[in-house]
């Protein structure tokens, strides 16, 4: 999904060249280098996700899926999901849907990694790939699965000075990258709510997630079907700076290896959900993944798989807590879905729309 920034060697050389670039392109260019040489997951890796660290977690998207399929009437629909890491979550998903008779008419991975996809090819050797959403077919329903996919996309930063609001930069000091304030006036990209914070707030905002936010809400107000959105973030309009950077599942500096550490940001899915309600799709509430799985009946399954693998008990607890505890996962994940149009309403979401 990230559409052909530059590669690092080029972003480097222009930062090297004391030429700043924004944020958002140093970002995508580090990224996009970064998952495109290496598999970055698990003890390993840089990083963990949900599921990795347990199968309950795609088993839970997977009742999810088929639980909405069914009370849409059981419609041919193809199960696509955006950066699927390892093809875990859709390994565990699948299973768990074909418990239920659900199966889809095809699986369509959106990735560009090409380490990636070879380990997506040994759990999903039927899966098809593509390099960006407006591949994915168009001749049935999609339900999209993006987990930790958004807070991978580069966001634009923005920084409270003495004469007013300026974009953040990105240029070489003394031998090291480092952000710094620009100097055109950037107050227009600042929500007017927040326009007044103090100097040194710093604002953040994430077009290109809107964007493709956008693009698959727009598919599925054509094609019908959904799309559940699970990543760490918060409701926006929100000063903060969320930009960081993992290392061998440690927090490291943001700017000292770009292409060498996985970047992130926290998603800001009010923006997510107005985007998608400008594509015509209905926008659940938004709930916390300890909360939604919960619903979903993670704990009936913990008791399952604890019944079934005595043994393994405690690290079953164990991995269920790490997804749902509030001081763990649980709270910081959050967890969105979109409808199209005539779909029913998915499970898991209580409340209003985000």
């Amino acid at each position: 999904m990230r559409d052909g920034p530059p590669n690092p060697g080029e972003l480097i050389g222009k930062i090297a060249a004391a030429r700043r670039t924004t944020i958002a392109d140093y970002m995508a260019a580090a990224n996009g280098h970064y998952y495109a040489t290496r598999d970055p997951l698990g003890a390993a890796g840089d990083f963990t996700t949900a599921p990795e660290i347990s199968q309950m977690f795609g088993e839970m998207v997977g009742i999810w899926i088929a639980d909405l399929w069914s009370r849409a009437g059981g419609p041919a629909f193809r199960y696509a999901e955006l950066g699927p890491g390892r093809g875990t979550l859709a390994a565990d998903a699948l299973r768990a849907m074909a418990r239920f008779g659900c199966t889809p008419a095809g699986i369509d991975l959106v990735e560009t990694s090409p380490t990636l996809r070879a380990a997506q090819r040994t759990r999903l050797p039927a899966a098809e790939h593509h390099d960006e959403i407006d591949a994915l077919p168009d001749d049935a329903p999609l339900i999209i699965v993006a987990n930790e996919f958004f807070d991978a996309l580069p966001i634009h930063q923005y920084i409270r000075t003495a004469e007013g609001w300026r974009e953040r930069m990105v240029e070489r000091r003394e031998g090291v990258p480092a952000p710094i304030a620009g100097e055109v006036p950037a107050d227009e990209a600042i929500p007017p709510v927040l326009r007044g914070e103090p100097a040194g707030t710093i604002v953040e905002t994430a077009p290109a997630s809107a964007a493709i936010m956008q693009r698959c809400a727009f598919r599925l107000a054509r094609q019908g079907g959904a799309m559940l959105a699970i990543d760490y973030g918060y409701s926006g309009p929100a000063a903060g700076d969320t930009l960081q950077a993992v290392r061998a599942h440690r927090f490291v500096n943001a700017f000292a290896d770009p292409g060498e550490v996985d970047l992130t940001a926290h998603v800001d899915f009010t923006a997510l959900a107005d985007a998608a309600r400008s594509a015509g799709t209905t926008v659940s509430a938004l709930a916390t993944q300890g909360a939604w799985l919960r619903r979903l009946g993670i704990d009936a399954r913990l008791t399952s798989l604890a019944a079934s693998s005595p043994a393994r008990a405690d690290e079953l607890r164990g991995q269920r807590d790490r997804l749902v505890e509030p001081d763990a996962m649980g709270d910081l994940f959050k967890v969105m879905a979109l409808t199209a149009p005539n779909w029913p309403k998915p499970a898991g979401f209580t409340g209003d729309a985000a």
